[in-house]
């Protein structure tokens, strides 16, 4: 069985983690990769149009890309701190992208069992839904889903 974990360092993320790993420990598992998706799409600027961004502004956005790239290797980092405590060997997997669409095509091209999510994620919007990327894997892949609250 091969099982995807989704992480974007969140609270949800880490007890997705957490329930994979007992999961893992307790059956005959032969991969486990942990995903994180970072979306490039928010570090856009409010430039406007007719605005043509200086040498400056170049350099500060790919600065905050690097932060960016940063803060996600940390997130797949402390997933594997999870999983070496229960003698668990992990595949990472550090992907640009828009996160539901990534999600979806790794676990297809990766020919994974199972997807495991958090129920809801970094979003501002929480209480309004279960969670945009959360639901739109669960409406669009053709594997089994593992939500964990």
């Amino acid at each position: 069985m091969k099982i995807l974990v989704c992480t974007d360092g969140s609270k949800e993320s880490i007890k997705a983690i957490e329930e994979t790993a007992k999961i893992a420990s307790g059956c005959n598992i032969n991969e486990v990769s942990v995903i994180h998706v970072y979306d490039t799409k928010f570090l856009l600027t409010p430039w406007g149009e007719g605005y043509y961004p200086t040498k400056e502004d170049m350099d500060e956005l790919k600065k905050r890309e690097e932060k960016f790239k940063e803060n996600s290797k940390k997130n797949l980092l402390e997933a594997e701190k999870i999983f070496e405590a229960k003698n668990i060997k992990i595949q990472a997997i550090l992907k640009e992208g828009h996160p539901a669409e990534t999600i979806v095509k790794v676990a297809s091209e990766g020919e994974f069992d199972m997807v495991v999510l958090g129920r809801r994620g970094m979003s501002g919007l929480k209480k309004l839904f279960l969670g945009s990327v959360s639901n739109a894997v669960l409406q669009e892949i053709n594997t089994s889903v593992l939500i964990v609250k």
